[in-house]
């Protein structure tokens, strides 16, 4: 087992490694193609599911001449505007579970590179969605930090990992049916941080029913955020 290097402690480490894995010769993770420049060969690259078309600008669900779906309209959710570079589907799924549960970091550039190409509202500060205490420890890195740091260095924006906190682990919300997500993460979160008067960006992996980025978003409401937006790199949709 390959150690987890992806701790506060052990940034640098993370960088050297990732710098390494990008300066030697490699092969595509997909077709195992060359691929020396980046984690997938052009051809692979191109066959990422990208989320063209028009969108819900609240929730980004695909709607009819981009306006506010259904869903948005009846319960507005407690952040602004919802931004995702890919569909969550073949062949970014199995990228995403690499980076997420195998911690092959090295995907964190290209995914995060992928989301600001998508164009996502500037703001002041960017925070990444936390992850309980046991599922840290377990996991020893927290894949949307990852993200955060490149992201924010990309947009010159800070990024704040301390400014709010899980507070328990409970059941995983990819375990339970879309109905019962909202109640199974509410309460989850707490601030730390004063952010009065600030626009966040929550930044996350993937966005499914958008329950947990909801709660998240209202806590840092609290917190005194003027407005929340969410920065995914992927988005499920629901299929008919």
């Amino acid at each position: 087992m390959r150690p987890r290097l992806s701790n506060s402690t052990a940034a640098i480490l993370d960088y050297c490694t990732q710098f390494v894995q990008f300066a030697l010769p490699q092969q595509c993770l997909l077709c195992t193609a060359p691929a020396p420049l980046r984690p997938l060969c052009d051809p692979c690259h191109a066959q990422l599911p990208h989320l063209a078309g028009a969108r819900c600008p609240q929730c980004a669900t695909p709607t009819t001449l981009g306006r506010l779906c259904g869903a948005c309209i009846a319960h507005p959710p407690a952040f602004a505007t919802a931004t995702a570079a890919y569909q969550y589907a073949w062949p970014l799924a199995p990228l995403i579970q690499q980076f997420k549960y195998a911690g092959n970091l090295a995907l964190a550039p290209m995914l995060a590179q992928a989301l600001c190409a998508a164009h996502p509202p500037r703001v002041d500060l960017i925070i990444p969605m936390p992850l309980g205490p046991a599922r840290l420890r377990e996991r020893g890195f927290n894949q949307a930090l990852e993200l955060a740091r490149v992201a924010g260095a990309l947009t010159h924006t800070p990024v704040h990992a301390n400014a709010c906190r899980r507070v328990d682990d409970r059941v995983p919300q990819a375990m339970l049916p879309w109905r019962e997500r909202a109640k199974n993460i509410r309460g989850a979160f707490v601030y730390d941080a004063d952010l009065t008067g600030l626009s966040i960006a929550i930044v996350d992996d993937v966005m499914t029913t958008g329950a947990t980025l909801n709660e998240l978003a209202r806590t840092l409401r609290k917190a005194g955020a003027s407005e929340v937006h969410a920065w995914v790199v992927a988005r499920t949709l629901k299929k008919d």
